[in-house]
């Protein structure tokens, strides 16, 4: 048993009011219009309403990507539901999940009917989600395709995960009608949506070699998401050089901030420093990197302290094969340190000792 650890989770907890620095308070804010950026006095009244957000990056374990996660022939609510039946048990109450433009470019009724039985789900598992409509990763090397997805690498990490909307229609202004047209219908058809948590709009925007190619898009989708008048909050998360300008553009315009963490504990204290020079509640939206020192036992009582919401990759292991380390080769045998997820897929805990580090995580909302 990690003594050391546990003491560690109970010290943070019994200092937090104290420790932490208090938001500004709610003083009849006077909320700006609907096209413009949350006064950071509503900002705070949201995350104390929200409470301590505890979560994951989910895919169901039967899914390569977003495609598979989301086109009808593969869409999968009986893997869903029983996963997020453990994610109740591990007492998670939020997750982030990845949309994908082009199963709404060929399909964007059935997307809409697929994504609110999602949220269905998720809503008998007392589990809010935090929704992501753009990303660049591109862990496959290839632009998103529909129809049948390729199988995992054995042994490689994300294999199969490809960007949304695509790398080539980042910068592609002739497609930016298509993309308007999907962000204003997601968040609108979802914008009062009490099982919609929060809007991720762009994750890890510049990724796979774009740079600021990706800004533009970035801003273009606070605008159209801002033009829907949702009664959730917007973010994208700052994820590499947090004092550069795309970092720096994201916070200035996201209503809360959030940022990802995969450093060992002085990394993410850092980090957490940069961001609440914004004045805004903060929240990690990517974490856990286990063979770094990136651990539940080290990052948990960072977050506890400066009050800082949290979502780790991965909850059921499985066709992303994100327990493999990043860089990971074909073949690669199952590492015995896990880099992310937290359950095999039969529904065991890759360490139960996690989940009572998890299950004690609060802090003290200001009052």
């Amino acid at each position: 048993m990690r003594t050391p650890a546990a003491l560690l989770i109970a010290l943070s907890i019994a200092a937090l009011a104290a420790a932490a620095d208090q938001p500004p308070r709610r003083e009849n804010p006077v909320d700006k219009p609907p096209d413009a950026r949350w006064t950071p006095q509503k900002a705070w009244q949201w995350y104390r309403d929200a409470g301590v957000l505890r979560g994951a990056n989910y895919l169901p374990r039967s899914a390569v990507n977003t495609t598979e996660m989301w086109q009808q022939p593969t869409f999968d609510p009986a893997t869903i539901d029983h996963e997020l039946a453990l994610a109740e048990k591990a007492g998670y109450n939020s997750l982030r999940v990845f949309l994908q433009f082009l199963v709404w470019h060929a399909d964007p009724a059935g997307l809409k009917a697929r994504l609110n039985q999602f949220l269905a789900i998720a809503a008998r598992h007392r589990i809010r989600t935090m929704l992501v409509l753009f990303c660049d990763c591109s862990f496959a090397g290839k632009e998103p395709y529909l129809g049948k997805q390729d199988d995992p690498v054995p042994g490689v990490h994300n294999s199969g995960w490809v960007p949304s909307p695509g790398l080539k229609r980042v910068p592609d202004r002739t497609a930016w009608p298509r993309i308007e047209a999907y962000t204003k219908d997601i968040v609108g058809t979802f914008a009062r949506d009490p099982r919609v948590l929060i809007w991720d709009l762009y994750n890890e925007p510049g990724n796979s070699g774009m740079g600021t190619r990706s800004l533009p898009l970035a801003e273009a989708a606070f605008a159209w998401a801002r033009q829907a008048n949702p009664t959730q909050p917007l973010t994208t998360g700052a994820w590499t050089d947090l004092k550069g300008r795309m970092s720096q553009r994201l916070m200035e315009l996201s209503d809360v901030v959030s940022f990802h963490a995969y450093d060992p504990p002085p990394g993410v204290e850092a980090k957490i420093q940069l961001c609440k020079a914004h004045g805004r509640p903060l929240l990690c939206t990517e974490w856990l990197h286990r063979q770094s020192g990136n651990t539940f036992a080290a990052i948990l009582p960072v977050f506890a302290k400066h009050r800082v919401g949290a979502w780790h990759w991965g909850l059921v292991t499985g066709r992303t094969q994100t327990c493999f380390h990043w860089g990971s080769k074909p073949g690669t045998p199952i590492p015995e340190v896990w880099q992310h997820d937290v359950f095999h897929p039969d529904g065991r805990p890759y360490d139960p000792r996690e989940f009572d580090l998890l299950r004690r995580f609060r802090f003290e909302s200001p009052r």
